[in-house]
Parts: C-alpha cells; structure tokens; sequence
C-alpha cells in the first residue's frame, strides 16, 4: 500500500483550474482498484491518496499522469507500507 502526499505550489485558483481533469485522473484508477481512498488536506494545502499497487515505480507512473503533475502544480511524496492491521472490509482489496 502506498500513500502518496500532494502539497500544492502554485495559488488555489491556479489549481482549480486543473480540478475537472484531475477528478478524471482520479477516476481512471478508482476503476482500475488502484486507488482506495482520496482527499484534499486541511488547510488545503494538498491532498493524499491511498493507493494499491505492486511496487513504488508503478505508482510513480500513474502520478505522471496526474494533471496537477503534468501542469507542475504540485509536488509528490510516495511512502509505501505494508498493513498489519486494518478493518476487515478492506481485507478483499489487499489480498
């Protein structure tokens, strides 16, 4: 499991701009069961997502796409974990 930190760099408005696309982004990996879980931090100065996959470059690929990467809007810190406890709903998406 991965949990990957956005801190935004540029003004709020700036950003927004980029919101319809990155829901998008978002989405595409929703459906692929890669993405878990995603939000913006308050204050909002970014966001984090909880993310599945098998290894840390595959996760790097899929922020390439981001629009708030590709824009240069914000930037990304991967940190990956590996859960040794967590609530039994979700144990059918670790397995």
């Amino acid at each position: 499991m991965f949990i990957i930190d956005i801190t935004y760099t540029v003004p709020l408005d700036e950003l927004d701009s980029q919101l319809t696309a990155h829901r998008s982004y978002l989405d595409k990996y929703y459906a692929q069961n890669i993405f878990i879980a995603s939000g913006r931090k308050e204050p909002r100065t970014g966001g984090i997502i909880l993310a599945l996959a098998a290894d840390k470059a595959v996760i790097e690929n899929i922020i390439k796409e981001d629009s708030f990467y590709i824009c240069k809007l914000a930037t990304y810190t991967v940190t990956e974990f590996i859960p040794t406890k967590y609530h039994p709903a979700v144990k059918d998406l670790l397995e």
